[in-house]
């Protein structure tokens, strides 16, 4: 039997599970400890609920994901509105240095998705589908890239895209937090902001919703204005680059017109109501991850041929390795580096909202971290994706 919810029943079932999963957090030690967040909890409940009602044939839910994707933009807008060039020109050294990592990774990925599968003697695309395209560029890249490969004869290619962001979104929400724990237990990092952090003037606009009081009706009314009306433009820049050819994700074109709109009013020095657009994005992170765990098909992963789960088995297993002995490592083994791990596991196995989650789980438990909340957008909101289509532009010329 299939039972049908429309977007307000699909969105109200999740916020149920949320709310559960925020009990469930409350009372186990081991799900606070390792910093998992609790959209992710709640929306595994059901979803492996819903695999039991699917796998003993009683129902199958089908869902209205309309509003998943309308929070997630949100959430990336206010990532936009977050990103002030003032700013980065006092830290872009960090930016880059990330950006690198994260590079690097995308072309490891790659290297293993489509060496692997020729291995296995499946099309090196295919790979692709089990690489760079839905662990980095997750559900969105999943959605825009596996289509175009099953118009040049890549059969699948669609499934095996979306199975695999499906397992990266779960495995990049469950690495992160247990693997910047074990670093600051490790070293005794702290947060280092009531000492003068350079980083101290983006906290206002970095931090999560529990360090933002005193909102008003007025500004949380502003701040939702601001991000609908910079969605709403963003669409626009999307269609363009449709036009001439060249893939966005679907938040892409919101998140520079919120950029534009903030370094706009930078320079005009007109103020914008930043504490409440940040707890306004925060509100539609949860909302989505939420969503998003809550409709996950598990059971397209039970049915993933043997090379497939041998390679996501590898992938995950080199993530682990990267986070912990390079990436941590290199961008300067403190707490910043720690909550960047975190992120890093997020955005490189899932999505960037991933990525947000496992830094504010982990800084609402050990303190603020004001650079890996200004670097972690940049790179993975933005700067990544243009990095991720150029590499996998790379490998079709030579797996075409």
């Amino acid at each position: 039997m299939e039972f049908a919810l429309d977007l307000m029943q699909t969105t109200a079932l999740a916020m149920i599970f949320f709310l559960l999963g925020r009990v469930i957090v409350a009372h186990v030690e081991f799900l606070r400890r390792v910093c998992i967040p609790a959209p992710v909890v709640g929306g595994l409940v059901f979803a492996l609920i819903h695999l039991a009602l699917h796998s003993a044939g009683v129902v199958t839910f089908t869902f209205d994901e309309t509003l998943k994707n309308a929070f997630m933009i949100w959430f990336f807008t206010s990532v936009g509105y977050g990103a002030s060039f003032k700013v980065l020109a006092r830290g872009i050294k960090p930016v880059l240095v990330f950006l690198l990592l994260a590079g690097v990774m995308v072309v490891i990925q790659d290297l293993v998705g489509a060496g692997l599968a020729q291995v296995f003697q499946l099309d090196g695309r295919l790979g692709l589908c089990m690489g760079s395209i839905p662990l980095v560029g997750g559900h969105g890249t999943a959605g825009s890239f596996g289509p175009q490969f099953e118009d040049a004869g890549v059969m699948g290619a669609s499934v095996v895209a979306v199975a695999c962001a499906t397992y990266g979104l779960v495995s990049g929400s469950l690495m992160g937090g247990p693997i910047a724990r074990a670093k600051i237990k490790k070293y005794n990092l702290h947060s280092m902001v009531n000492e003068g952090e350079e980083y101290g003037e983006s906290v206002e606009t970095a931090q999560s919703p529990s360090q933002a009081k005193d909102l008003g009706v007025d500004s949380i009314v502003k701040s939702f204005a601001l991000l609908i009306i910079a969605a709403g433009i963003g669409t626009y820049i999307n269609a363009f680059f449709t036009q001439i050819g060249v893939t966005l994700p679907t938040y892409m074109g919101a998140m520079i017109v919120g950029l534009v709109i903030r370094n706009v009013c930078d320079v005009a020095h007109v103020e914008l109501p930043m504490r409440a657009i940040d707890v306004s994005g925060n509100v539609s992170l949860n909302v989505f991850l939420a969503v998003a765990l809550m409709t996950l098909k598990l059971w397209e992963l039970a049915s993933l041929a043997v090379p497939m789960i041998i390679i996501l088995a590898i992938q995950t297993f080199i993530m682990f390795l990267y986070a912990s002995y390079v990436v941590f490592p290199v961008m300067g083994r403190d707490y910043e580096a720690a909550a960047m791990t975190a992120a890093f596991c997020g955005f490189g196995m899932g999505a960037t909202p991933n990525a947000m989650a496992n830094m504010l789980v982990l800084t609402n438990k050990f303190g603020p971290a004001p650079k890996a909340f200004f670097v972690v957008p940049i790179v993975g909101g933005m700067f990544i994706d243009f990095v991720n289509t150029g590499v996998l532009t790379v490998f079709l010329q030579f797996l075409s």
